[in-house]
């Protein structure tokens, strides 16, 4: 039949179908390409916007030398050691709302490029794929914590338990839960990934973000109230 159809000018069906595995892989490698292009601009343009605010300038006399280093030394342990959930979908803690509360956006900004890179040579992580989790885990993750934390600071009330509560973990389960879901949209699961449990364990991840953040800001702000016992709560707000 292969015969008769290359006589009469017809397409030779074995010729096709390296040609069509062949557009295929372009097209998935063109899709990555933009994907990492666009990772990468995220993560441009933050660090041009941090540098330009100079973060490095509060360092000078500021008690947060010991926190800013902790991040430094402890997160990248934390980035390299990610867990391959059902599909091959890799899910791991951030920080990025921790360092946010801590440091400030542009100082924790600057600091995640370094504990990216360095998680990804600990934990042997290709660089397109520590790219993505710099850009989405980290840099996504603090700019929407960010932006959520000012809007509670605008419209609740500053008190200690509303800033434990809602910048603690609120504000860090929904960062988090809007990084994921930017992430998805722009990298899409590989085909036979189980919906039901790929949310389930972002859930799970969310919830160890957001539980690990409002403890240890609620452990900050108790040894605050401690040392300062007679000073209002704006000073630790």
């Amino acid at each position: 039949v292969e015969v008769d159809a290359a006589r009469h000018g017809g397409v030779h069906v074995a010729s096709v179908a390296p040609r069509l595995t062949l557009v295929m892989s372009a097209a998935t490698l063109l899709g990555s390409i933009d994907a990492m292009g666009l990772s990468l601009a995220v993560v441009l343009v933050a660090l041009a916007v941090a540098l330009a605010l100079r973060p490095w300038r509060q360092l000078r006399g500021a008690p947060i030398w010991h926190p800013w280093l902790a991040c430094l030394v402890l997160l990248p342990w934390v980035w390299a050691a990610q867990r391959v959930m059902p599909g091959g979908v890799a899910v791991q803690l951030s920080g990025a709302c921790l360092m946010v509360l801590m440091l400030g956006w542009p100082l924790a900004v600057l600091s995640l490029l370094p504990i990216a890179a360095l998680g990804a040579w600990l934990g042997g992580i290709a660089w397109p794929l520590a790219l993505d989790h710099l850009a989405g885990n980290g840099i996504v993750a603090a700019t929407l914590a960010l932006a959520i934390g000012l809007a509670t600071r605008r419209w609740l009330p500053q008190h200690p338990f509303v800033f434990i509560l809602g910048r603690g973990f609120i504000v860090t389960a929904l960062a988090m839960m809007g990084a994921g879901t930017i992430a998805a949209f722009v990298h899409p699961e590989p085909e036979g990934t189980e919906h039901a449990n790929l949310q389930q364990n972002h859930r799970q991840k969310n919830s160890v973000e957001a539980i690990n953040t409002v403890i240890l800001v609620a452990i900050k702000i108790n040894k605050k109230k401690k040392k300062q016992t007679t000073s209002s709560h704006e000073r630790y707000l």
